[in-house]
């Protein structure tokens, strides 16, 4: 079992909370939290974003935290606040409406199976293009194939406050080649570049860099992946969700 953390602090282009927008008759992070409920496999869930939200939709969650700063900034204080550093943390954002249960469920046990600090998951484009063929993502080509990633981390507490300010860093020099190639390397970044970079590669940089146990997860739910961004996004969740 682990606990979840809704990460619920982006504001859509009319101000209010993106998780509040209507996806046919339920507020979208409605869908998240039924979906973490229904996994059989979230023991409580939090919520970090305003306090609109917490108006609406608290009655539905185990705790709110109110959201302050970057995302990160977020992730470090709720755990402070959760502090259960003994169960694993499950972050996730409230704009991935088209989650089931059985998609997080599989997800936090192919983590725990192998018993992991960080766990992200990786979609393949094939398994996307041929169950939605209309949804548009970015990708990124890899050795092993080309993939997009999902809106959701397996996560050990006791690690985030040195991978977030690590993951901070990165952020910080993503438009700064020479700075990202110091940190990451050069070699790295050309290999990835060209697309000769296999996952195993990845999951070691990562595993040494912030001294975890890491792993990609390449999950066979695409929707842990389409999130709602723009109106395109809200017409492709309508037309498929039930």
């Amino acid at each position: 079992m682990v606990n979840a953390l809704i990460l619920a602090g982006d504001k859509g282009t009319n101000g209010e909370p993106k998780a509040l927008l209507k996806i046919k008759s339920m507020y979208m992070i409605e869908y998240v939290i039924k979906a973490l409920r229904q996994s059989g496999a979230v023991s409580k869930i939090y919520v970090a974003g305003d306090d609109i939200l917490k108006e609406k939709i608290g009655h539905l969650t185990d705790g709110f935290i109110k959201s302050s700063g970057s995302i990160m900034d977020n992730v470090r204080n709720s755990i402070k606040v959760i502090k259960d550093y003994d169960t694993p943390l499950l972050l996730c954002t409230s704009d991935i409406p088209m989650v089931s249960g059985e998609a997080v469920a599989d997800f936090i046990k192919r983590c725990e199976e192998k018993k992991l600090d960080i766990g992200y998951p990786i979609i393949d484009k094939s398994l996307n293009d041929k169950k939605y063929p209309d949804v548009k993502r970015t990708y990124v080509k890899l050795k092993d194939g080309i993939y997009t990633g999902g809106n959701i981390v397996y996560m050990n507490p006791n690690v985030a406050e040195n991978c977030t300010k690590k993951a901070e860093l990165l952020i910080e020099y993503r438009k700064k080649p020479l700075k990202m190639g110091k940190v990451l390397g050069f070699t790295f970044l050309l290999r990835l570049a060209l697309g000769i970079l296999p996952i195993s590669d990845v999951e070691k940089k990562i595993c040494s860099m912030f001294q975890v146990k890491g792993a990609a997860i390449a999950t066979s739910y695409p929707e842990i992946g389409n999130d709602v961004d723009k109106q395109a996004d809200i017409d492709f969740v309508n037309k498929y969700i039930s």
